[in-house]
Order: C-alpha cells, then structure tokens, then sequence
C-alpha cells in the first residue's frame, strides 16, 4: 500500500512504537516520507513493567532507522513523539534520560520531539464498554505542567528547536 501510494506521489506516514523485526522496517522505509516513532520510557525496567516489553528492540530499531536515514541519503523525516501520562512517564528523569539518549544517538536525524499531554478522552469509551481504566480519574495536565516538560525536554541536551509540547491542557484553577 505505502509502495502504491509512493508510486502516485502521496505522502506518506509510518506510525509505530518500533516494536517489529528489522525486517518489518526495511520493506516499509523505502516508500516512508515520515516515520513517527512513539518513544514512552527509557527506563527498560519501568517499560517492562508497564507494557509487557522491554524497551531494548525498540531503542535499537530507533538508532537502526536513524542509520539508514543518515548512510542511505533517505528523505525520510523523524518525529519522536513522547506520551506524557502522569505516574508513568510523565517524570523528570524519564523526559531527561529520553532527552539525552536523543541527543547522543540521533544526534541531527530527529527534526521534531513532541511532547504529547495526557488525553483522557477515551474514558467514556471504557465507560461505555463496562471497562476499568487506570486512568479514569486523572485529569488533563495544567499548561503549567505542560511547560515544566518541555523545559525539562529542551534542558536534556537535544536542540531546543526540536522540542514541541502538545495537546489539551485544563486551566490551572479546576480539579
């Protein structure tokens, strides 16, 4: 489908956690203008602990893709785009350590690292479903706390004019 849609001058889009074989990505890369790759946790303890995996097949398919933008001339742009969910990963050292790891293994690859707010949209989905979601009760995060990301994000080493924090933020006086 990426092939077709290459062939007929259509951007295109791969969106992934990088949890797949190299495989996987060396079909796709050749017909991708931008790959958004979800990056959650550095920790791979903490990754294990709340996804189920480590995390160490999606950092090594990140720096593999980072080297095939870099040795192969590819025109594929790279977007990091990091969850912020309060208690997981919304955490000083885990924006800095992801920060850092950016800047010593990406290095000019990465023209975006998006800081996306907590979305609690989908709970009246669970609601509708009859489903417990751990998150049910948080609310969306202040802009106040939305910056104090970012400024942790820009202070980690990366190039400031990367960092982009986005989404719905509440205003600071309502629970």
């Amino acid at each position: 489908m990426l092939c077709g849609l290459k062939a007929e001058g259509i951007a295109t889009a791969l969106d992934t956690c990088g949890l797949c074989s190299r495989q996987v990505i060396d079909r796709l890369i050749p017909f991708t203008d931008l790959v958004l790759y979800d990056l959650k946790l550095y920790d791979p303890e903490l990754h294990h602990q709340l996804t189920g995996q480590t995390n160490q097949v999606i950092l090594d398919n990140l720096r593999y893709i980072q080297e095939l933008i870099r040795t192969q001339a590819m025109p594929v742009k790279l977007w990091i785009r990091t969850p912020l969910i309060p208690g997981a990963t919304a955490s000083d050292q885990n924006i800095a350590s992801l920060g850092r790891f950016i800047a010593e293994n990406l290095d000019e690859t990465v023209s975006r690292w998006e800081l996306c707010a907590f979305n609690n949209l989908c709970r009246d989905q669970y609601l509708r479903l009859n489903l417990d979601w751990a998150y049910a009760q948080t609310p969306l995060m202040t802009r106040a706390e939305l910056a104090h990301w970012e400024e942790i994000a820009r202070n980690s080493g990366v190039r400031n004019e990367i960092v982009l924090a986005t989404g719905a933020t509440r205003p600071a006086d309502l629970l």
